[in-house]
């Protein structure tokens, strides 16, 4: 079993939120909201292995 890479989610997490706002100021509401909730998942799930990592 490989580690994780470090950071891998949190570095998807802002991928996906500069997507979101590009979109947004393009005019594209629908990929703009489908972006940031991916965003704000990526960054609980990046929140949640962080307090397990350092509980453990």
């Amino acid at each position: 079993m490989t580690p994780l890479q470090s950071g891998g989610f949190l570095e998807f997490a802002l991928l996906f939120l500069v997507l979101a706002i590009v979109a947004g100021v393009a005019g594209f509401r629908g990929i703009a909201g489908l972006s940031m909730r991916i965003a704000k998942i990526l960054v609980l799930v990046f929140l949640v292995l962080m307090v397990v990592s350092l509980l453990l």
